[in-house]
């Protein structure tokens, strides 16, 4: 299970890559844990959307049971209407 931060934003954005990386080459499998994520920004949504393009691009399943409300808000004030970041997020 990867564990997102509970700060996902510029600052955090290199080094929660460079782990999501190191998750999704070790497993075929990729299960998300929102819950302690406080507070994301434009740049932890892109990571997020990148993440799960990459993800299906390595034909590797996802499981992310979304229950951040930080992150399905921020998806709405962005405009983001992307299928495959909303089909995890329910936004």
């Amino acid at each position: 299970m990867f564990i997102l931060p509970a700060l996902l934003t510029i600052a955090q954005v290199d080094d929660c890559k460079n782990q999501l990386l190191d998750e999704i080459a070790k497993n075929d499998v990729i299960t998300f844990d929102d819950s302690a994520v406080t507070h994301i920004d434009t740049v932890g949504v892109q990571l997020l959307l990148a993440a799960v393009t990459y993800i299906a691009a390595q034909n590797k399943v996802l499981n992310w049971n979304s229950n951040s409300r930080v992150i399905q808000e921020s998806v709405k004030q962005l405009g983001l209407n992307e299928a495959i970041l909303n089909q995890y997020l329910n936004a």
